[in-house]
Order: C-alpha cells, then structure tokens, then sequence
C-alpha cells in the first residue's frame, strides 16, 4: 500500500519548506519531495543571491547565523548617479538558510524524502490525489502543493500556471574578494545592496553588489530578453559575458578574485500569475510565480506564499467535512492577492516601464530620487499612482506611447 498524508509538498525551497514547518506546527501529517540528495542538498538549488528586510526574519523566525552580512542602505545606481536610501537589510548564506528550514520543519515533525523528484500527478475523477515521483513510485495526500519553482510539473499538467518562455528572467552572480567597496567616484556601498540600472551591463534587466562583508560581495545581473534586451544587447553576447564584462571595466573589480565554488545561476518569471489553485492543491513559490517583478526580490514572498497555503489548508481541514474542493482551496487565492503581492500588476507594469527607458532617463530617475522626499521611492514601489506621477516628465511622453503601444500588440 502507497502511504498517505495530510499535505505532500513538492520541493524544498523557502515556499515549500516554510509551508512545511507551519503545518508541521499545526501537527498535520506532511511529507516533502525534494528532488536533490540529501548529502548534497542544496547544492543544486543554491541559485538566490539572498538579500532580504527584518520583516521577513522576524516574522518567520529566521536565525541569525544564516546571515552573512547585515546591510544598513539600499543604494541605486544608473550610469553616471546614485541615490541612498536607508534601510536594513540581509544578506543570507541562502544553503544554510534553506538547511535552516528543513531541519526546523524536521524538529515539529515534518517528513523530507530526498532524490524524490516529483514527476507528474496522480488523478481520480479529474482530482489530484497524489503525486509520482522518483520514477514510477505513488505517494497520496488530501492536499498537494507544488513548490517546484519554474518546472512547475503539477502546476503546468493541471492547467493552473502557464509559464512564458517570453517572460523568463535569467540571472548569474559571483561571489568576490578583494572589491573596493568604498572606490573614488561611486557610492561607499560598505554595509549596503545596490542594485543598478545600466543597459549596457544588462540590457532589459540590471545588475547588483550586496556586501556581504570586509571586501567580499555577491555580483551578478539578470534580464529578460524583451524589447529593451533587443535594443541594447551586444551582438553574441550572453548572460556570463555581460558580468565578465563588468568585472572587466568597473574599478571597484579591479583586484577582485572569484571565491571559488560560489557561483550561482537562476530564474524566474516575470509575469502576472494564471492561476493558484484547484481542487486539492495549491501553487506557491516561483510556481506562481510570486517574486517581486520590480526588484527582483523573491525571499519573502515566497514565504508568505508558503504560510498563506499552509492557513488554506489548516482551513479546509479544519472545517466539518474538512473541504478540500476548488471552492475551499481559493482562499489561498484571496490571501496571494491580499497578503503576498499586493497590486502585482501595478508593480509588472511599472518593471516594464522601467526596463523600457534609456539610460539618459535611468540618470534622470536616481537625480529624482535624490531631489524629492525620502519616501517617494517606497510609496512609489508600493504602487501610490500619486508618488509615480512624481517621477514622470513631459518628455516621458514618448517612451509611454511606445510602452502603450507594445502592451497593445505584444
């Protein structure tokens, strides 16, 4: 006989481990399929760079000596300006983070099988009741949740996600010693992540430095290939070519040296979600996907997204006939919307805008930012149209004709 549980989780990442830990709290019976060894793990996986706020560490209980280095600023940089703003953060040793999260669900009772990769899902009567992993082998559950990021195998064959190709975001990321972190001519990024706006270090996307301690850092860049990776690519040119390419001609690398095994590679999808839930399961995590379109940040989303499954189930098991049908299960859908992305479309629309303008307008944008009330960027970032109108300009006309007009026939 197959075993069965409460909840079966796909994947081992922040979502599908902190959905684990908070049913596991709630002392229900859930199992989560990690594809990767157990000795190895996170090996494979280790793709985040990692940065995060107080608000996600508090409120999900987060150690810390997960942490490489707390940050005090959060700098922006275009080609030739940049703004500082204060504001706490982290920069998480994202392996131990995430062995943080397993092992703590393990403590309250959650079972994890590693090298079970999760293939496809078992149906009855157009249901899913269970899930085949590692090959031909069957587990059951009164709920499934898939985690899987981007692969989504449970998510794509019930038709609640619909990933573009179109709308992948890629990215890759260093880890350097030997930075000058304070160099002549830019911003003293000592205790800071800094995220930059440059075409031509990421066409369509931008780049980072998070400080993660005397003269080490993380670096990378990430794009989607849209419109503005098309106008501003380099002929031949690819994702590890483009941060060579940094590397190659920003003082601050001058001396830098590669730590060696500290290279990480990702993606995600930069869109709005198709869907969340059906009759007996949920999709969290970059399955949705939840991360942050205009920054990129997907740490604390993802979390969110993991805890709003765990209360749907925690609800529908909680109810007199314990309701697991499509009906019951949309409440995760209202939590997403309400709790974890609030006014998601608002802010992809603003990243599209964004990643649209030149670099002229980048340089506008930061001496903006340094002009105008210190809140602007965070009401702005929020999706206050009151906040954004302030950083637009007659001579953005423009470029939001062009930006209506490809909306229109993309």
């Amino acid at each position: 006989m197959s075993e069965h549980f409460d909840v079966i989780v796909a994947g081992a990442g922040p979502a599908g481990a902190q959905c684990a830990r908070d049913l596991a709290q709630r002392d229900y019976d859930v199992l989560v399929l990690e594809a990767e060894s157990e000795d190895e793990f996170p090996r494979q996986s280790n793709k985040s760079t990692a940065g995060t706020f107080p608000s996600m560490m508090g409120s999900f209980g987060i150690p810390d000596d997960v942490v490489m280095n707390y940050t005090d600023d959060v700098v922006l940089e275009s080609p030739n300006q940049h703004f500082v703003r204060r504001q706490p953060g982290a920069v998480l040793e994202f392996a131990d983070f995430k062995n943080f999260l397993v092992a703590d669900g393990r403590d309250d009772g959650a079972e994890y099988w590693f090298d079970a990769r999760v293939s496809k899902p078992i149906t009855e009567n157009g249901d899913i009741v269970g899930v085949k992993y590692g090959g031909n082998q069957e587990v059951y559950a009164d709920v499934i949740v898939d985690a899987t990021g981007p692969s989504a195998p449970l998510a794509k064959k019930l038709g609640v996600t619909d990933l573009q190709r179109a709308n992948q975001a890629i990215g890759v990321e260093y880890e350097l010693e030997g930075i000058d972190i304070d160099a002549d001519g830019y911003a003293d990024l000592t205790g800071s992540m800094m995220l930059r706006l440059d075409h031509d270090l990421a066409p369509g996307g931008y780049s980072w430095i998070f400080h993660t301690g005397d003269d080490t850092a993380k670096v990378g860049l990430c794009y989607i290939q849209n419109e503005a990776h098309r106008d501003y690519a380099k002929d031949g040119m690819g994702i590890d070519d483009y941060l060579q390419y940094w590397l190659d001609n920003d003082p601050r690398f001058e001396s830098a040296e590669r730590i060696e095994g500290k290279q990480h590679r990702g993606s995600a999808h930069i869109q709005m979600p198709t869907g969340f839930s059906t009759d007996n399961f949920m999709a969290i995590g970059d399955t949705v996907p939840t991360i942050d379109p205009l920054w990129g940040e997907g740490i604390h989303t993802c979390m969110k997204s993991g805890r709003a499954a765990a209360i749907t189930a925690d609800r529908c098991f909680m109810s007199s006939d314990q309701d697991t049908s499509a009906e019951k299960m949309a409440i995760y859908d209202d939590l997403w919307q309400e709790r974890v992305a609030p006014k998601m479309r608002v802010r992809l629309l603003m990243t599209q805008l964004l990643y649209l303008a030149p670099n002229e307008r980048y340089d506008t944008l930061i001496r903006d930012l340094n002009r105008l009330n210190p809140e602007t960027l965070s009401d702005a970032n929020a999706g206050s149209a009151r906040e954004i109108l302030k950083l637009l300009h007659t001579d953005d006309i423009p470029l939001l004709a062009q930006f209506a007009k490809e909306r229109l026939f993309s």
